[in-house]
This record gives structure tokens, sequence and C-alpha cells, in this order.
């Protein structure tokens, strides 16, 4: 499963997230992949695609960063399995 993973950084606390990223990495127990992230130009929002087969392990992840981030997730799919859904349920 895709989540579109919305981590708003707690007020300033943003040098705090890229500190920890260098010096200790993602933080993401085996299992949890990541896809790709975009921040937004005041650094103040990072929009991020995880995939994991076990929610448990997205929850395990954002733990490790609840004191400097917080979290909404979004499950997501690719446009692409949408429109195939959508012929499906138009017959």
């Amino acid at each position: 499963m895709r989540y579109m993973i919305i981590e708003r950084f707690r007020t300033g606390r943003a040098a705090d997230v890229y500190r920890r990223f260098r010096e200790r990495g993602r933080l993401a127990p085996d299992g949890l992949r990541y896809v790709a992230s975009w921040v937004d130009v005041e650094i103040t929002t990072c929009f991020q695609i995880m995939e994991c087969d076990d929610r448990a392990l997205l929850d395990q992840w954002m733990e490790n960063w609840s004191d400097l981030v917080e979290f909404e997730v979004v499950p997501v799919m690719d446009s692409a399995r949408a429109a195939q859904i959508m012929l499906e349920r138009d017959g």
C-alpha cells in the first residue's frame, strides 16, 4: 500500500528535523519503503510517499518523529489504478 504522508514541522523545529535526518537517517523500520518527497518553499511541510504492507510499520516510523512533526496519512493509488477501478464500476 502507498501512503501520502503530510508532515507539518512543529513550529520552529524544521532545523531539528533536518539535523536528526542527517545524524540518524530516516529511522524507518524494515519493510517501510521511502518512494519520494517534496517540501514546500517555506520549509514547513513535507509531502512524502511511503510504501508498506503493514500499516503498523508506518505508525512505528511516525512515532520516531512525533516530537518534531505532526502527521496526516492518506492512503493513495496511482491514477491508472483509479481509472481501472472506475471503468470496472461503470461496467
